[in-house]
């Protein structure tokens, strides 16, 4: 038995943040009926057709998932979202800023009918304040939030390679929900969730918010590297290849001059005896290592830095993150199905001893709207005059 086995989610869906966080609640083996639209479907369908013809996106966000397709805008689609949500645990939306309002899906509408009901609304600024209406897709909110602005190089800011201000969305969406379902195993009562793509960002910001405020100015854009601390960040070899490694204190640092650079001395140096001193000399430090690593192949490195148990990792493709022999040792992927046939996927990262995550198909569009609706007390004549007049 799953922890989340019983619960049903009705997910108004698309692209990332939501349905990062309703996965989260399949693989613990919750329901998760996923509304599309009809012919259409969550446009994240369509980003791209790298997954054997399907989006990579889809298939990384959607599997153990039911899709129905239903028009809410259609008369016909009140009644059936009523009875959708008269059995429901949660739902979840990150429709555009004031559409679930307009369609009578908000918290407002929605819990004095259903007061055992989770609302969880994700959105880009939330429903009040001056940016209420504004849209807001991942790459604008890590330039808002000041990602953007601490990413990248001294001469160009960067977005972060993954969708990280939908993740973060998502993730704080499906801890809420985890939240307000054992809050009601004690109060009987529902709840509304409000998360902000803008505030889950900005809460990761916490470090270099602080650091500018109280210091002064921002953390320098440094590449690889890390802004403040030195030695920490990517660092070549003879070979041609790139070793990442990263010291937290004086004594690794101590470590890492006796037994990685073999110049024990350069420890005691007063111009690099503390983190602040050899960051405001970052360039020294980098060619004092540069020329040890220069006699180094990227293996003879990473076993010496092993060897002296400082941290250390390979720049890796994500090919290589695929094959990685940590996932294999560990026994990390499974198999799931999907419309194009089965697939590899990984385990979720928290693992308990009890129970396996769920890992059902990737659904295809509207693939379990016959079934939903027969459960919902609707005949096949029903179904098909929905299907005539284009609500489902």
């Amino acid at each position: 038995m799953r922890p989340l086995d019983g619960i049903r989610v009705i997910a108004f869906e698309h692209a990332v943040a939501a349905p990062f966080a309703t996965r989260q609640l399949a693989d613990l083996g919750a329901r998760v009926i996923k509304i599309e639209r009809p012919k259409v479907g969550d446009f994240a369908r369509d980003y791209d057709n790298t997954v054997k013809g399907m989006s990579s996106h889809f298939v990384w966000l959607n599997r153990s998932k039911e899709s129905l397709t239903l028009d809410l805008k259609h008369p016909r689609a009140t009644q059936i979202l009523e009875r959708l949500l008269e059995r429901a645990d949660v739902v979840i939306q990150n429709l555009a800023p004031g559409a679930a309002r307009r369609l009578g899906l908000s918290a407002e509408s929605l819990l004095p009918k259903y007061p055992r009901l989770i609302v969880c609304d994700l959105s880009g600024y939330g429903d009040a304040g001056p940016y209420a209406t504004k849209k807001a897709y991942d790459l604008l909110v890590q330039s808002e939030s000041g990602a953007l602005s601490v990413t990248g190089t001294a001469d160009t800011p960067s977005k972060v390679g993954i969708s990280i201000a939908d993740i973060a969305t998502g993730m704080y969406a499906y801890c809420g929900i985890l939240t307000a379902l054992y809050q009601r195993e004690k109060s009987g009562k529902g709840i509304r969730i409000e998360v902000t793509m803008f505030e889950a960002l900005t809460e990761w910001m916490g470090y270099p918010l602080y650091y500018t405020h109280f210091g002064g100015k921002a953390p320098a854009r440094t590449g690889p590297d890390h802004a403040t601390i030195v030695p920490y960040g990517r660092y070549q070899t003879g070979d041609g290849k790139s070793v990442m490694l990263g010291l937290q204190n004086e004594r690794e640092w101590a470590v890492f001059c006796e037994q990685v650079l073999l110049q024990p001395e350069v420890a005691q140096d007063p111009r690099y005896d503390s983190n602040s001193k050899r960051a405001a000399r970052r360039a020294e430090i980098n060619a004092l290592i540069g020329k040890v690593f220069a006699m180094l192949t990227a293996e003879q490195l990473s076993e010496r830095l092993d060897a002296s148990g400082i941290a250390n990792a390979r720049m890796n493709t994500p090919d290589e993150v695929w094959e990685h022999p940590q996932l294999k040792a560990r026994n990390r992927w499974r198999e799931m199905d999907s419309p194009a046939g089965p697939l590899a996927t990984l385990l979720p990262p928290v693992t308990m001893p009890d129970f396996e995550a769920r890992m059902d198909a990737v659904p295809a569009l509207g693939e379990h709207t016959e079934r939903i609706l027969d459960e919902l007390g609707y005949s096949s004549g029903d179904i098909a005059a929905l299907r005539e007049a284009g609500a489902v």
